[in-house]
Parts: C-alpha cells; sequence; structure tokens
C-alpha cells in the first residue's frame, strides 16, 4: 500500500488503520526506522517468542485468531496429551 501521511507539528505521523492491523500494529508496539538517502523503512519489531505479558498474564500471540470452542478444544487435548504422558511415566 502507498500512501501519503502528513507530519505534525511534534514530529508525529499517523499510521492508517488498515495498515496497522494488516502489520498486527498495536498501541505500543515497537517500530524500527530505516533511512537510508531520501527513503525511510518502518518496520515492526517482532519478539523471538510469541508470548507476551499483557496487563499481568502471559498471553501466546500466532497471529490466527481463534474461537473459544477451538482454544478449550486445544487445551482439552494437550491435558489428554501430557495426562497420557504422565501416566505411562510411571510403568
Amino acid at each position: 500500500m502507498n500512501t501519503q501521511v502528513t507530519i505534525d507539528s511534534a514530529g508525529r505521523i499517523i499510521i492508517p488503520k488498515s495498515v496497522r492491523d494488516e502489520l498486527r500494529i498495536e498501541p505500543g508496539d515497537a517500530l524500527e526506522l530505516e533511512s537510508e538517502n531520501m527513503a525511510m523503512t518502518l518496520r515492526p519489531v517482532r519478539s523471538v517468542s510469541p508470548l507476551k505479558k499483557e496487563r499481568g498474564i502471559w498471553v501466546f500471540r500466532s497471529g490466527n485468531k481463534i474461537t473459544a470452542d477451538e482454544s478449550a478444544k486445544f487445551l482439552k487435548d494437550i491435558r489428554e496429551q501430557r495426562n497420557h504422558l504422565n501416566r505411562n511415566k510411571d510403568k
């Protein structure tokens, strides 16, 4: 996407919502600024881990939204696998 933005008197620009949504940029995210000749590039700084602490709770962000039913099924499957491994560990 190419678009034109304006710098305000404090040196700020507004990144259009469609771009923020596409790149999953949220308030507080860090951006890397690279300048060369007369060009600037902004890139989201992504952590190595998809785990991020939000309001004191660790949250896993995969980039894909899932429903509550899908989440419950994943948790159930993981718990069943863990329980199966724990039962077989003692044998």
